[in-house]
C-alpha cells in the first residue's frame, strides 16, 4: 500500500486466499484491506495518538438521512454521547473535491457534528461548522487536541 501522509504505524496483516486483511483494533476483527481501509486505519492510529479515546470512537455506523441509508466512516463523540467530529475516508486516489465536502455536509445534517474532517490519507482538510449562520471555517490543524 501507498505511504500515507500519516506517522509510521504498525499494522496487523494476513493474508486469506490471496486476499490482504487488516485487524481493526476498535471492532476487533480483520477487515478486507481496500485503499480506503488502508486510510481508516491510519486515521484510527492517529485518532489514538490525539487522545481520543477508544469507546469515544465510531466506525461505519449506517444512519438515514431524507430516507436514505447512509454510512459514515467515523464519528468522535463527547462523553455526553454527542457528535464532535465526523470524518470522511476516502481512498487515496480520490481528489477531495467539492462532491466529497458536498457528501461530508450532507451526512453532517443527520449528525450534527460540530467538527469534521476529510481525509484521503495525502490530503487533509478540517472545518469547524456554525449551525447559527450556517458557515464553515476551515481550521489549520486536527482540532480536538
Amino acid at each position: 500500500m501507498i505511504k500515507l501522509n500519516y506517522p509510521d504505524f504498525e499494522f496487523k496483516l494476513k493474508k486469506i486466499e490471496n486476499k490482504t486483511f487488516i485487524f481493526d483494533f476498535i471492532r476487533k476483527k480483520y477487515i478486507f484491506l481496500t485503499p480506503e481501509e488502508w486510510v481508516r486505519q491510519h486515521v484510527l492510529n492517529f485518532l489514538i495518538i490525539k487522545k481520543i479515546p477508544l469507546t469515544h470512537i465510531a466506525i461505519e455506523k449506517n444512519f438515514l438521512v431524507n430516507n436514505l441509508n447512509k454510512r459514515f466512516d467515523i464519528v468522535i463523540y463527547n462523553s455526553k454521547g454527542d457528535v464532535k467530529m465526523l470524518i470522511e475516508c476516502k481512498s487515496p486516489s480520490v481528489k477531495l473535491t467539492q462532491n466529497v465536502f458536498d457528501q461530508i455536509s450532507v451526512y453532517n445534517m443527520k449528525l450534527n457534528s460540530k467538527f469534521c474532517m476529510i481525509t484521503n490519507g495525502l490530503d487533509h482538510l478540517y472545518f469547524k461548522i456554525d449551525k447559527l449562520s450556517k458557515k464553515y471555517t476551515f481550521v489549520k490543524d486536527f482540532p480536538l487536541t
